[in-house]
């Protein structure tokens, strides 16, 4: 489990690729590294993977044929920087919301607009999703923690403040780009509820 705060940035250096699995090897700064072994869960761009092997300022994670090709890392080259935050620590303090690391899909930035020091994202909302993202509800792209500015039927908008296009890779977002996208889980939660109330099926 994450709160979408990333702890920083790394770069993809090596893609491994065969016909069970597929490794990244990304390079990050050492100071992200602590407190994290092998085996430590990390959300790469906001998908939960697992540390394979660790040394100082690299570390490899390995991803199942399915995640890879649901995912943004299918169009991912070598060089591209990555969100990285580790996994929360039970009685730590919960700031962001929750995020699972289980993405539900990729969308596409149609607008991009510079408000003084605030940049402003507009993406596809997936018809699947509708009823699942509101204005002032949260999301996660690539991983990071959002509030909703607008929404439509087809598209929503979040906000990046200066401290969030320092620290993650969404201010090199440019239309067309495709992200990770993965809805608040208690929204989810709520909306099947109420699906299954209309349904007739509680």
């Amino acid at each position: 489990m994450f709160s979408g705060l990333v702890n920083g940035t790394g770069t993809l250096t090596h893609i491994e690729q065969n016909e069970h699995t597929i490794r990244l090897t990304i390079d990050l700064d050492p100071a992200l590294q602590e407190g994290m072994e092998v085996g430590s869960s990390l959300a790469v761009n906001g998908t939960c993977l697992t540390v394979e092997t660790k040394q100082p300022g690299r570390l490899t994670v390995t991803l199942m044929p399915q995640t890879y090709n649901l995912t943004t890392f299918k169009d991912q080259q070598v060089g591209a920087l990555v969100n990285l935050e580790r996994s929360l620590k039970v009685g730590a303090r919960l700031e962001g919301h929750l995020v699972t690391g289980h993405v539900d899909q990729t969308t596409a930035v149609i607008k991009r607009a510079v408000n003084e020091n605030a940049i402003e994202l507009t993406f596809q909302l997936p018809a699947n999703l509708r009823g699942q993202i509101i204005s002032q509800g949260s999301v996660a792209i690539n991983g990071v923690s959002l509030t909703v500015m607008k929404q439509a039927d087809d598209w929503f908008s979040v906000g990046l403040i200066p401290h969030t296009q320092a620290v993650t890779n969404l201010d090199n977002l440019q239309v067309g780009d495709l992200v990770n996208l993965e809805t608040d889980i208690l929204g989810k939660y709520v909306h099947a509820q109420l699906g299954g109330i209309n349904d007739g099926r509680s």
